[in-house]
């Protein structure tokens, strides 16, 4: 098969591979490999989407362990099936929903069918794969609440293996994950139902399956799992090189609402036009950045990066209404992915906060880690709250039709009021100490605090525009309490029981993971947690004794061992230099510290370093999970330039760029032009800063100064100035 420059498709023989040409500048959905960041860590699937859809229809070739958080391994060389749904780069498992396996003849007791991984695709809006020595060829593209299939039988009888009981979850979730099921075929084509599952979270949904040829026989398979989910083998008449297609609608709502998905987005059956479609609709997105003197292998890393970036937040809403948003993976999200959309979807983010106001109004709180509408209040912090003052700053408080009082009120209920359900708060027991006493708190007391208070900051940004002084000095002086857990004696900050006393003994290198270990970290130590104070950098310089002290002790995370050892209860800390670890979230703004130091030959320098490890454009590229585009916003910032240190309010602090020249394409018809003069493998550093023709004061970017378009020049050299 071959991918025009206009994206329509021309099909070829089952087992002869699909390959899609690049077209060239301007096409920039042709430099994304949607393989890249699939296998290792990364936990990213390679199906097909559309930019925040709802499904996302993509290959299985395994499920129940950490490794298949996607539901795919690209190392596998076996296929399990395609489901509908998928999550990109989480460390947690959910979804799965509706497992197609099309064969021929007989299937193996084992379910599976080998891939010719040769013949292997994934492009924007499209996957594809040739199996079982080129038998079957899977040909998957998608509208926004549609997966849609085009399989082509080498030989007969065609049959394909619909399991309703399959889910992507895992050891730790509930192993009766269907707990309910109504299902029932429509004619002799369309099988619809709605099933109610658990794991990650418990949610229902429903789907309608149609076939473009009937089904002349239909065999229940019976199942060992204790599910009422059943799975069925069909048959169809099919000629030799014939091609069946299948369409699968879902909502979160009714079986009419599925159908009416259908009806409303693929009417009929030509699937070339979706192609088409998703193909454009990609485009668009990602050429809102221009690389314009970039190598095919630069554009390949960063319009990969963005790609994964625009995979969610998920509108699960029917086809007509108004957008309802989940997938928020806000622990890691709120630092550099939603800064991120401020800038380059800006459109989409009033969707955001309006749909966490509905979390709100169901829950009572702000959300922390919603999927489908649920949250399942995974991580910590409260970090909704970042993401709507960030929106709320950046719009003057005139976005939409936001009430942005009300809003206010939920920020200020989440952080105050302790609400039934509402899990890692205990606002009463952080007021009565300025800290989490680790006596009382089993587990994370530190990461907490230092968690919180960066959302307190928040609030008091947001209660201070409003004029609520009263609120504004409370969460301002509440937002001081990381000093409390910040032991200046030893340089770190470290865990203090009810009585003040500092954790004894104590080891810095210790790795914490969650509530079930008496340890005061979350996924990561004190080398890392130390860093987290993304409001006060410049109080944190201080309280190490001035830059000189603050430089020392930064410079040693980059170069202190790690024990292995001590990084068992927590595989997220990867993506190693020294203790940095940048395969997870709360080390990503450490690199941009040393601005606040006088050091930005050092951001250079490890900026550099990360972008040339931990970024490749390979299956296994990627040295953490992508965590819902967090890891790929951070190197999207970086090529740029600039970083959301402090991700609520708008201010960029400066790093180095990592593209020669960058053209963004923003609201209004606005352009804003990035160049990095001389920058070279060794010409790293920055020299000077020009914004709109005059020397940039600080290292400071504002995002005003982005949005009103303009340019920014760099002048790189081998020396920083």
């Amino acid at each position: 098969m071959m991918l025009s420059t206009a994206g329509a498709v021309d099909a070829k023989p089952a087992g002869e591979g699909c390959s899609c040409r690049e077209s060239g500048l301007g096409v920039n959905a042709a430099f994304v490999d949607g393989l890249i960041g699939t296998d290792g860590f990364g936990h990213c699937f390679p199906g097909a989407t559309r930019p925040f859809g709802f499904v996302q229809p993509s290959p299985d070739t395994g499920a129940n362990s950490w490794a298949y958080c996607s539901g795919y391994q690209y190392s596998d060389t076996r296929i399990v099936g395609f489901s509908q749904t998928h999550l990109n780069g989480t460390g947690s498992s959910d979804l799965g929903d509706v497992r197609l396996l099309p064969f021929v003849g007989e299937l193996a007791a084992d379910e599976c069918l080998d891939m010719d991984k040769a013949s292997e695709i994934s492009i924007p809006g499209r996957y594809c794969i040739a199996m079982s020595n080129g038998w079957v060829k899977v040909d998957v593209t998608a509208t926004k609440r549609v997966s849609c299939y085009e399989v082509t039988y080498a030989r007969s009888p065609a049959r394909m293996l619909v399991d309703l009981s399959w889910g992507i979850i895992t050891k730790w979730c509930d192993p009766t994950y269907v707990l309910a099921s109504d299902v029932r075929f429509e004619g002799n084509s369309t099988l619809v139902g709605r099933l109610t599952t658990k794991s990650w979270i418990r949610r229902s949904y429903s789907f309608a399956l149609a076939f473009d040829h009937p089904i002349v026989a239909r065999v229940e398979r019976l199942r060992k799992e204790r599910t009422p989910a059943p799975a069925y083998v069909l048959s169809f008449d099919l000629k030799p090189g014939e091609a069946l297609k299948a369409k699968v609608a879902l909502s979160a709502n009714g079986v009419s609402d599925a159908k009416a998905n259908m009806s409303a987005e693929v009417p009929d059956w030509d699937f070339a036009s979706v192609r088409e479609k998703a193909w454009s609709e990609w485009n668009e997105l990602l050429s809102r950045v221009e690389l314009p003197k970039s190598s095919a292998k630069s554009r390949k890393a960063f319009y990969t990066a963005l790609y994964h970036l625009f995979i969610q937040p998920n509108d699960i809403s029917d086809h007509g209404k108004p957008p309802r948003y989940s997938t928020f993976s806000l622990w890691d999200t709120y630092r550099a992915a939603h800064p991120l959309y401020t800038i380059l979807a800006p459109e989409r983010v009033d969707g955001f906060v309006t749909s966490m106001m509905a979390d709100y109004r169901k829950n009572g709180f702000l959300p922390i880690w919603t999927l489908w509408g649920e949250d399942n209040q995974c991580m910590i912090g409260k970090h909704s709250i970042p993401v709507v003052v960030d929106w709320f700053l950046k719009t003057g408080g005139c976005a939409g039709t936001i009430d942005w009082n009300e809003v206010y009120d939920a920020v200020r209920r989440t952080l105050t009021e302790d609400i039934p359900g509402h899990g890692k708060a205990d606002w009463p027991l952080l007021d009565r100490y300025g800290y989490y006493p680790f006596d009382i708190i089993k587990g994370e007391s530190v990461s907490r605090v230092m968690e919180v208070s960066f959302d307190d900051w928040c609030a008091a940004q947001m209660a201070n525009r409003l004029g609520k002084k009263e609120d504004a000095a409370f969460f301002l002086r509440r937002s001081a309490n990381w000093r409390n857990v910040f032991d200046a004696s030893i340089g770190f900050v470290r865990g203090r029981d009810s009585k003040g006393v500092w954790r004894t003994p104590y080891d810095p290198g210790a790795v914490g993971h969650n509530t079930d270990m008496a340890n005061d970290f979350t996924e990561g130590n004190a080398w890392q947690w130390t860093w987290h104070v993304l409001h006060d950098p410049r109080g944190l310089v201080a309280a190490f004794g001035g830059k000189e002290a603050f430089v020392r002790r930064l410079d040693r995370l980059f170069v202190a061992a790690f024990d292995p050892a001590k990084n068992a209860a927590a595989c997220d800390v990867v993506g190693l230099i020294g203790q940095y670890a940048h395969g997870n979230e709360p080390s990503h703004h450490i690199p941009y510290l040393y601005q606040y130091a006088d050091r930005p030959d050092r951001t250079a320098e490890i900026v550099r370093e990360v972008c040339e490890k931990f970024y490749l454009p390979t299956p296994g590229g990627l040295c953490g999970n992508d965590d819902c585009g967090q890891m790929s916003a951070w190197y999207v910032f970086a090529c740029l330039g600039f970083y959301p240190l402090n991700p609520c309010g708008g201010d960029y602090v400066i790093g180095a760029p990592q593209e020669p020249e960058a053209v963004l394409h923003l609201a209004e018809g606005k352009v804003f032009r990035i160049v990095a003069r001389g920058l070279s493998r060794r010409n790293k550093y920055v020299r000077s800063i020009m914004l709109n023709g005059q020397p940039l004061e600080g290292f400071i970017l504002r995002h005003a100064d982005i949005m009103r378009g303009g340019e920014l020049v760099f002048e790189m050299g081998e020396r920083a100035k």
